[in-house]
């Protein structure tokens, strides 16, 4: 990749399969776990609680970069279904953490589940050079989130 902008064919390819492994994903959990269809914004705000136990609607608004409203929101339907639970937050009485609840921990499990189990049958199916290519690209691929979720990034 020569040009860092995304001007080079190694980008488009990887925006093309990265928007097209989301979508797969997305698509065949549904068939063998109901509760995906749930919107992905709220499993990644499940996600998030789960990984920042004890954390407040503002900061998941920034993690999530979703207006503050609109994590409100979500918070308040998963709240409903019970998979969130709002405590008082003891360093300002005005603010509420937020928790998985039982049933939130459940779910964000099995939802885990069913991905691993979609993704290794998957990769059971490559042949070991594809495997080993995924595995040793890992590394790299983690860095990359970490690299777009950089506050620093001017571009956006």
């Amino acid at each position: 990749m020569s040009d860092p902008r995304g001007e080079s064919p190694d980008v488009r390819q990887l925006t093309e399969v990265v928007t097209r492994l989301r979508r797969v994903l997305r698509a065949s959990i549904r068939t063998e776990y109901t509760w995906e269809s749930l919107p992905m914004a709220q499993v990644e705000l499940l996600q998030c609680v789960a990984e920042r136990d004890g954390t407040r609607v503002g900061e998941l608004a920034v993690l999530l970069r979703l207006a503050p409203n609109s994590v409100s929101t979500l918070v308040q339907q998963l709240v409903d279904a019970g998979y969130l639970h709002r405590e008082r937050d003891p360093a300002d009485r005005r603010a509420a953490l937020l928790r998985l609840t039982s049933a939130g921990r459940q779910a964000l499990g099995g939802w885990q589940q069913a991905h691993e189990r979609r993704l290794g049958s998957a990769l059971a199916r490559l042949g070991e050079q594809d495997r080993a290519a995924i595995v040793t690209a890992l590394p790299a691929l983690t860095n990359l989130v970490e690299a777009l979720g950089d506050r620093g990034d001017t571009a956006r």
